[in-house]
């Protein structure tokens, strides 16, 4: 019987799918890559520990909170972190409510589902009577205006589900750069395994969320709800921040006649692997918070790199936002090794095929994204 190789593929990325089933990342190992990749890492999490936190600490406690003027300070609240937030000595919170909002809208994964259920509407109503016993007028907004606060607690169980998302994201960057200290990561494919590795530990960790009013417990997502980490929150965070994302205000016309902003949310490209880094640092361009919040905590060996560049430290935070999109191809690839059919260097030929249409799908959608461009 004569075995049939699988073909190279023609696909206009045809190389990246080689480089893959070779068992490479879609970010080349180089010594450069290598730093830039870790230091950043370590960088986001640190912003991502502190976004966590916050995350999680407004939907326990700022839940159905009209004017919420200190969520923003875990319960802390002094003069002089007052004084700091308003003079902006501190870590900028909105980055993380708009990747949970972008989630919130592009929907997607059991999270998505769940809190359109029965079962999460009938808990949300409790919550509503008790939060409100003895406040009459918000229940009578409440009959006049059904949606609205149970579209709240939707909206919470996303600052909750992003909460211990990136709680484990956090943990498992700092990890890495840990192990990048000790001489135990020395190349890129040892950083996409080290992510691969967090992703799959960590697939089946149950998403919860409870609330306290007057001592009673209230579970809006108990643990019977079947929600877990990889399923309901990685992949769907994924694609609404990665892939997807929202236009940025000022680079984009959002007049109907212009026609510039897709009709279908599911053509959206202007997440973090899309967006061009050039317009960073300017006002209403949300990554500029984040790129601001991982400046304070770059690594020494990192920083130094920035400072050897063309401009030094004058686009710092453009050639933060250039680094960071290497690091999330790094994590991308890391996600299409954990989803794959079958092991990607797999040597049997009908596996070999099916990942050949797995990944071409996969490059389908980086046709248009920064990948040949971070690899340059």
């Amino acid at each position: 019987m004569v075995t049939i190789p699988v073909k190279s593929s023609s696909h206009p990325l045809a190389s990246y799918i080689e480089r893959l089933t070779a068992g490479e990342a879609l970010l080349k190992d180089t010594p450069q890559n290598l730093i830039e990749v870790v230091g950043i890492l370590k960088s986001y999490g640190v912003v991502l520990d502190a976004y966590s936190k916050n995350l999680i600490y407004i939907a326990e406690n700022q839940f159905l909170v009209f004017f919420p003027f200190f969520k923003y300070f875990n319960g802390q609240v002094s003069w002089q972190k007052l004084l700091q937030h308003w003079w902006h000595d501190r870590i900028n919170f909105e980055y993380a409510e708009y990747c949970m909002k972008a989630m919130f809208w592009h929907g997607g994964g059991g999270l998505d589902s769940y809190v359109d259920s029965a079962a999460f509407r009938e808990v949300t109503a409790k919550v509503i009577q008790a939060k409100f016993r003895n406040n009459p007028l918000v229940l009578i907004l409440n009959k006049a205006f059904p949606e609205f606060l149970p579209e709240q607690m939707r909206m919470m169980a996303y600052y909750s589900g992003l909460g211990q998302f990136w709680r484990i994201m956090a943990d498992t960057f700092l990890s890495l750069s840990d192990l990048y200290d000790a001489g135990k990561i020395t190349s890129i494919p040892e950083v996409v395994a080290h992510i691969k590795k967090n992703l799959v530990d960590n697939a089946s960790q149950a998403i919860v969320y409870q609330v306290k009013i007057k001592g009673q417990t209230y579970d809006l997502i108990p643990k019977s709800a079947g929600l877990t980490f990889l399923a309901d929150t990685a992949i769907p965070y994924v694609e609404a921040v990665f892939f997807r994302g929202t236009p940025f205000p000022g680079t984009i016309s959002y007049n109907a006649q212009a026609y510039q902003i897709p009709y279908d949310q599911g053509m959206f490209a202007y997440g973090a692997l899309y967006a061009d880094p050039l317009p960073i640092g300017g006002a209403g361009i949300p990554p500029t918070l984040l790129m601001q919040d991982m400046r304070h905590f770059l690594p020494d060996y990192l920083h130094d790199i920035y400072k050897k560049s063309f401009r030094q430290e004058e686009d710092l935070l453009v050639q933060i936002c250039e680094t960071f999109q290497k690091s999330m191809f790094c994590v991308t690839t890391a996600a299409i090794q954990g989803l794959a059919p079958y092991p990607l260097t797999t040597t049997d030929l009908k596996e070999q095929k099916a990942n050949r249409i797995y990944l071409e799908a996969w490059m389908n959608r980086f046709v248009k994204s920064r990948l040949e461009a971070v690899n340059q």
